[in-house]
């Protein structure tokens, strides 16, 4: 199959309204904040999503979690040991092998870590030509918390309430995010990255919520609102990659002082001349 030619630069802009896009288990899993007040989801859970979707598609995915599992593997070395063990002793066979097997390796990337004789470890380094930055919100969000009860006993005799029947839920009320991704041709050559694989990307992106719902965020709370998608015409690009994502430009209309909705905000398009992205609507 043949590899991707030409380099891809995308955005994705993503509305969120009453969700947690993104607990932070470090602080009582409250939304993701940055110092300047800005909401955040972090590249690995935008990565974790895409994983999934590609999974719901029939894709063969090497990162699996826990609850989207489709084989009996119940960690990556025994996923990695099951597959490809008679390919540890060479690695250039077993990378790509891996490669040619898993969309996510040769998307992403992938460390391979094998214990070897004497305390002595082999590590199989892979690199991904798909880059994924971690989304921000174009403006300052709110995060309102909530105390919640649990109307039954969780564990006893139903006559005293356990320790757990009291907790915190939070939410975002309302936030634009928006992240940005490089699709690298040269890196592409080298894990067999194809023209069918970046369009298996593109529309995991599109649907990035979908099955996604949970307690944290109920269906409809978070959305695809909007995605651009320059393709360029040579393999380095005919603009950086900076240039390109800073050609959107997306902003809070002047006089709204609490945006909440998408019509809230002025989203503009830079043109650049020979390069206009695809313009696609979230699913």
């Amino acid at each position: 199959m043949e590899t991707l030619k030409n380099k891809i630069d995308f955005a994705v802009i993503i509305h969120v309204k009453n969700a947690n896009p993104n607990g932070d288990p470090l602080n009582g899993n409250r939304p993701r904040i940055n110092y300047d007040g800005l909401g955040e989801i972090s590249d690995v859970c935008i990565k974790r999503k895409i994983r999934n979707r590609l999974l719901e598609a029939g894709k063969a995915i090497f990162v699996q979690s826990d609850d989207n599992r489709v084989d009996g593997y119940r960690s990556l070395r025994a996923r990695a040991d099951g597959e490809l063990k008679d390919f540890q002793k060479d690695e250039e066979r077993f990378q790509l092998e891996a490669c040619k097997k898993w969309l996510d390796v040769r998307a992403f990337g992938q460390v391979f870590a094998f214990k070897g004789g004497e305390d002595k470890g082999v590590s199989i380094g892979i690199r991904g030509p798909v880059s994924i930055h971690s989304a921000f919100s174009v403006s300052p969000v709110s995060v309102s918390s909530i105390q919640i009860t649990k109307s039954v006993s969780g564990e006893g005799d139903g006559k005293r309430k356990a320790s757990d029947t009291m907790g915190m839920k939070h939410r975002v009320d309302h936030g634009l995010y928006i992240f940005y991704g490089s699709i690298n041709p040269q890196l592409a050559d080298k894990t067999g990255f194809s023209e069918e694989d970046a369009e298996s990307i593109k529309d995991a992106l599109i649907h990035l919520f979908q099955n996604d719902a949970s307690s944290a965020r109920p269906e409809g709370s978070m959305e695809v609102y909007k995605i651009y998608w320059w393709q360029h015409n040579c393999r380095n690009g005919q603009y950086p990659s900076a240039k390109v994502h800073r050609s959107l430009q997306v902003s809070v209309k002047p006089g709204v002082n609490e945006p909440r909705d998408t019509t809230d905000y002025d989203i503009k398009l830079e043109p650049l001349d020979g390069l206009t992205p695809e313009i696609i609507d979230g699913f």
